[in-house]
C-alpha cells in the first residue's frame, strides 16, 4: 500500500499549519501567547486521539465521516474559549466566533482538497493495494463495484473458483490462487467463504498467516475465529477481517511510538552515554573487536534491518548462522556477564529511536531462522506483523534464547502472536517490568 504511511502525519501537520497560521494572522493579540499555543495545538491532538480521528480506510470519502469532523471542531472550539477563561485573557466574542468560523471553512476546505487529491494520486497508481476474490456468489457483485472505484486504489486482479467461466476477470480454479498470489504481488484475499470447502479455507487461512497475506472473509465464516477478527462493510456485504490487530489502530500505533522514543531517548542518555565508553575502555583488554555487533534481521512486514548488540563473542564464521547456546566457547569472559545480565541487548534502543524496533514486540530472529521457520512452523510469520521488540512477552514466559525443541519456537510463536492479537499498552507495562525483575533474579536462559 504505498504512500499510505505518510497520509496520517501529513494531515495532522496540515491540520495544526491552517490552525495556528490562521489564528496568528487574524488573532495575534491572543494568539501570541506561549501557553495559549500549547494549548490550541495540544486540545486539538488529544480531541482527535479520543475520537480516533485519524484513520487510513481506504473507502473514506469526503463526506463518510463528515460528522465525525465536525464533533472533533465543536469540541476543539469549547477548549479554546477554556483556554481564555484559564489565561484569563481579554477577547471579542463576536470577532471570535467570526474566526472560529473562518477556520472551520478552511478545514472543510482542506479536507476537501486532500479527498480530491487522494483520488487523484490513486487514479495515477498511488496508493494502491493488489487485491483477488476466492470464489463467486451473489455478493462478488457488490465487492466488484467496491474494488472498481478508482479513488478507494484497489488493483483488482481477478477471481478464483473451481466452476470454469469465460468472464475476462476470471483467473482459474481454487488451486491455481497461491502460486498468483505470490507472483503478483497481491496483499490482500478476499474469499466468499460459502464457496469453498473447510479444507480449502483453513488452507488459505494458513497460506496466508505464512505469507504475510491479509485474507478477509465474506461470511459464512464456517466456524472460523481468531482473536482479532474484526468485520468491516462493503456497501451491505460484510466482510471478516482475520488480522485486525490493535497496534494497527492509530491512538495505539502513535501512542507506542510516542512512548518508544520517550523510553529509549532516557535510556540512550541515562544509560548508554556512559556505559558505551566505559564498556570499551573494559573490552581493549579482552580483543580488539569492535564493540558493537550487527546483524541482519527481519522487522515489521519482514523488512530487514541492522539489529545493534554489544558484542559478547568473539569474531567468528557462525556469528550469523548458528544460535549461542549454553558454556558456548565464542562467548567472551565480558560477554558472559553481559549476556548474563543481558546488557548486550541494550544498543538495541538505537533501533527503537529509529523506528526498526519497538521497546516491547516479538523478538526479532537472525535471517536464517526466519527463512527457516517461516517454512517449518505454523503462521510464525503472523509476527512480523508488528515491530520487534528488545523485549517481548514470550521472553518473560521463559521462551527467550537457546530453542532447543520445535516446541520452543511454537510457544514463542504463539505468545508473540498472543501479544499482537491482545496489546495494551498495561501489557507492555507488565512485560517491561517482569523484564526488569528478570534481569536482578536471573533467568535460566541468560547465557
Amino acid at each position: 500500500m504505498k504512500g499510505a504511511h505518510f497520509i496520517i502525519p501529513f494531515s495532522v501537520g496540515a491540520h495544526l499549519v491552517v490552525i495556528n497560521v490562521t489564528l496568528y494572522l487574524l488573532t495575534p493579540s491572543t494568539y501570541l501567547n506561549i501557553l495559549a499555543i500549547l494549548g490550541y495545538n495540544i486540545a486539538w491532538l488529544l480531541t482527535a486521539i479520543g475520537l480516533n480521528f485519524y484513520t487510513i480506510e481506504r473507502k473514506e470519502r469526503f463526506i463518510t465521516k463528515f460528522h465525525k469532523f465536525l464533533r472533533h471542531y465543536f469540541i476543539f472550539s469549547l477548549t479554546y474559549f477554556s483556554i481564555f477563561a484559564v489565561l484569563k485573557i481579554e477577547f471579542s466574542l463576536q470577532y471570535q466566533l467570526f474566526v472560529l468560523s473562518f477556520l472551520l471553512f478552511l478545514l472543510i476546505f482542506y479536507r476537501w482538497f486532500f479527498f480530491s487529491v487522494r483520488r487523484l494520486y490513486r487514479v495515477g497508481g498511488g496508493n494502491f493495494v493488489n487485491v483477488v476474490v476466492i470464489g463467486k456468489d451473489k455478493n462478488m457483485i457488490k465487492i466488484q463495484e467496491i474494488f472498481r472505484e478508482p479513488d478507494f486504489g484497489y488493483r483488482y486482479h481477478g477471481y478464483f473458483h473451481n466452476l470454469n467461466s469465460k468472464e475476462p476477470d476470471y483467473l482459474g480454479g481454487i488451486e491455481s490462487c497461491y502460486e498468483f498470489i505470490l507472483k503478483n504481488g497481491v496483499e490482500e484475499v478476499y474469499c466468499l467463504a460459502s464457496q469453498v470447502s473447510n479444507e480449502e479455507l483453513h488452507r488459505l487461512i494458513s497460506f496466508a498467516d505464512n505469507n504475510l497475506k491479509r485474507l478477509k472473509l465474506v461470511p459464512d465464516n464456517k466456524g472460523v475465529s481468531t482473536r482479532a477478527m474484526q468485520a468491516e462493510l462493503f456497501d451491505n456485504v460484510p466482510i471478516i477481517n482475520l488480522r485486525e490487530l490493535p497496534l494497527e489502530r492509530n491512538y495505539a500505533k502513535y501512542g507506542k511510538r510516542v512512548f518508544d522514543i520517550i523510553f529509549s531517548s532516557l535510556v540512550i542518555l541515562l544509560i548508554l552515554s556512559w556505559l558505551c565508553p566505559l564498556l570499551y575502555i573494559i573490552t581493549r583488554f579482552e580483543s580488539r573487536d569492535p564493540l558493537f555487533f550487527k546483524q541482519v534481521r527481519h522487522g515489521y512486514n519482514k523488512k530487514e534491518f541492522q539489529c545493534y548488540k554489544f558484542r559478547s563473542m568473539a569474531n567468528n564464521a557462525l556469528a550469523h548462522t548458528k544460535m549461542c547456546v549454553k558454556n558456548d566457547s565464542r562467548i567472551t569472559r565480558i560477554g558472559k556477564v553481559l549476556r548474563k545480565t543481558s546488557i548486550d541487548e541494550l544498543p538495541q534502543f538505537f533501533n527503537v529511536l529509529k523506528g526498526e524496533m519497538s521497546v516491547v514486540g516479538p523478538r526479532p530472529h537472525m535471517e536464517l531462522h526466519t527463512m527457516e521457520y517461516s517454512r517449518s512452523i505454523d503462521k510464525y510469520l503472523v509476527r512480523h506483523f508488528g515491530k520487534p521488540g528488545v523485549t517481548g512477552l514470550a521472553q518473560v514466559k521463559g521462551y527467550r534464547g537457546e530453542i532447543i525443541k520445535k516446541s520452543d519456537i511454537i510457544n514463542r510463536t504463539r505468545f508473540d502472536i498472543f501479544y499482537l492479537e491482545k496489546w495494551s499498552l498495561a501489557l507492555d507495562l507488565s512485560i517491561i517490568y517482569s523484564t526488569v525483575r528478570q534481569i536482578f533474579n536471573g533467568e535460566e536462559k541468560a547465557y
